[in-house]
């Protein structure tokens, strides 16, 4: 039997790699969920084990444009989110963040839907408060390479709250850090994946710059569960609320962590830092955990194992076809 307090959601970005996960938690609520997204970066393997799901359905469908559909409540997923992909036709990345918010704020203002932006710790660019808690700013430089992003970003931020005061929407704003797991595209370019690919392949971990960066990985398991909570909270929290694990590794650290539970013999390649790589990130999670009660609980080695198992299970037969390409690709762009 249906669950008579199901809501009919839409998670645009459904077949992404966050966005998948979502679905397939959302479903397992009990809800209706209708999964749209152009597959630019999704992909229909994400959500394949949902297609005979009764209340799952699938529109092909760019959020750059309008879109007309009854919904209680709107998940926006819908944006690349690893530099390869993001970087490769940055005038759409920004279209996709301004004008995509626009139509799904549009949608939400005309059916008086509940409306989640998944917001990015990219609006705390190359940060100079560390760790970053929501009340910065940022360091963002609006003209680098990175910007249509970043600034896109940004800007959704700036929408969503406007949409907010001038028309009383009710909005939440999640700023999701770097996150990992299964189901990670294994071209995308963010190191996880990058590092994972290369280890299996006993090639070369290409770290940029000297390593000593940081970053904070949260397991997707929890950072979904993070989003709902967000979603399902009172309607006077708006966030922004930073999502992300609070412990702290250099991409060193984590390079040797997955030579070392791979097995593999790679050795670490270093090369020059791209232009506005963040030198620090780490989330301040007090405010999820007050007011969410939210914390992340997969720690690093169990989520690496996870993501490794599902790599080894999925590409390595295809590796000694793919190889020359993953390794070209990824090593463009660092995440």
């Amino acid at each position: 039997m249906k669950n008579l307090s199901s809501k009919r959601i839409l998670v645009a970005g459904g077949a992404g790699f966050l966005g998948s996960y979502l679905c397939e938690r959302l479903l397992e609520q009990g809800h209706e969920v209708l999964c749209v997204d152009n597959f630019y970066t999704g992909r229909k393997e994400n959500i394949l084990h949902l297609m005979n799901h009764p209340y799952f359905e699938v529109k092909r469908h760019d959020i750059c444009f309008p879109l007309y559909i009854e919904t209680d409540e709107i998940y926006n997923l819908a944006c690349p989110a690893s530099p390869l992909h993001y970087q490769f036709d940055p005038v759409q990345t920004t279209k996709t963040s301004v004008h995509g918010s626009i139509n799904l704020l549009g949608l939400a203002k005309r059916v008086k839907a509940k409306i989640l932006q998944a917001s990015t710790s990219e609006v705390y660019g190359d940060p100079r408060v560390h760790p970053q808690v929501e009340t910065y700013w940022g360091n963002v430089n609006p003209i680098g390479q990175r910007a249509c992003y970043d600034e896109g970003k940004r800007c959704a931020e700036t929408l969503f709250f406007d949409y907010h005061r001038q028309y009383h929407l009710n909005i939440k704003v999640a700023r999701i850090f770097n996150t990992y797991g299964p189901r990670m595209h294994p071209n995308d370019g963010r190191v996880v994946s990058n590092f994972i690919i290369q280890a299996l392949q006993n090639k070369n971990m290409t770290v940029y710059g000297d390593g000593s960066q940081t970053r904070s990985f949260c397991y997707v398991d929890d950072l979904i569960s993070g989003l709902i909570l967000l979603m399902e909270s009172g309607n006077e929290e708006t966030g922004p609320i930073n999502l992300g694990n609070p412990h702290e590794f250099t991409i060193l650290e984590l390079a040797e962590e997955v030579i070392r539970l791979t097995g593999s013999k790679s050795k670490v390649e270093f090369k020059p830092l791209p232009q506005d790589d963040p030198a620090l990130r780490r989330p301040d999670i007090q405010k999820a955990n007050k007011i969410l009660g939210w914390r992340p609980k997969v720690e690093l080695k169990e989520g690496l194992m996870k993501t490794i198992e599902y790599y080894k299970s999925n590409f390595r037969k295809n590796l000694p076809r793919q190889k020359n390409s993953i390794v070209r690709e990824t090593e463009k762009i660092p995440a």
